[in-house]
């Protein structure tokens, strides 16, 4: 196999769910730290590789590729001695990438960015309570998305799961979690918690994500 490198840091969502991704597949591989807040995904070499500036960035030999959900799949279809993790029946796979989508454009860019640019890159010390109401819709939806099974897309752990773990384990910061009105997903994430490698992969990272943000000490105000 040739030498993977992920550049990304622990506290970006995407950047986690790839790490879950490795350590699932149990791929040796190097993670390179960019500093965003230094602008080191604007320098010379980081944007030869990747021109949008975004992380994760994943580097497998010479070949590049970034957003975490391509990144997942790629790692699946090379390197996974099975399909689980991304199944390669037609309907299972497209339950996968419907909830991969949901993860990309409705929880990460409608809720998790939208709450945390303006606090983090902008310097902005309030958010209007409407948007983070946008948090609550996500856990309506990814509550009865599991439904009466354990994982996101069925019984089978996916990456799916990997890339909604990412990012619900860091909107709370916003809206913590009722664990009482939604106990499917509260289950779920216990569920998840007893992998072996996910408190490195995702924990570690997501405590870091909520500690940053709570630090700028912002406000919702109505």
């Amino acid at each position: 196999m040739g030498k993977i490198s992920l550049y990304g840091l622990d506290a970006s969502p995407p950047t986690r769910a790839c790490l879950l991704t490795l350590k699932a597949l149990d791929l040796p591989f190097e993670f390179v730290f960019v500093n965003l807040f230094e602008k080191e995904n604007f320098s010379e070499d980081f944007s030869k590789k990747n021109p949008q500036h975004t992380v994760p960035l994943m580097q497998d030999d010479d070949d590049c590729i970034w957003d975490s959900h391509a990144i997942m799949a790629y790692l699946v279809e090379k390197y996974a001695a099975s399909d689980e993790l991304y199944p390669k029946d037609l309907l299972q796979r497209a339950k996968v990438d419907q909830l991969m989508h949901f993860e990309s454009g409705v929880i990460f860019e409608s809720a998790l960015r939208r709450l945390t640019r303006p606090v983090l890159f902008n310097g902005e010390s309030t958010l209007p309570r409407d948007q983070v109401a946008h948090v609550q819709q996500v856990y309506d939806f990814v509550e009865t998305f599991l439904d009466d099974h354990d994982y996101v897309a069925g019984d089978q752990l996916t990456i799916a799961d990997f890339s909604i773990v990412s990012t619900i384990t860091s909107i709370g910061v916003f809206l913590e979690l009722d664990q009482a009105k939604y106990p499917k997903i509260a289950a779920w994430l216990e569920r998840l918690k007893e992998l072996p490698y996910y408190e490195e992969a995702n924990g570690k990272g997501a405590a870091q994500f909520v500690q940053l943000l709570r630090s700028k000490n912002f406000t919702i105000v109505a």
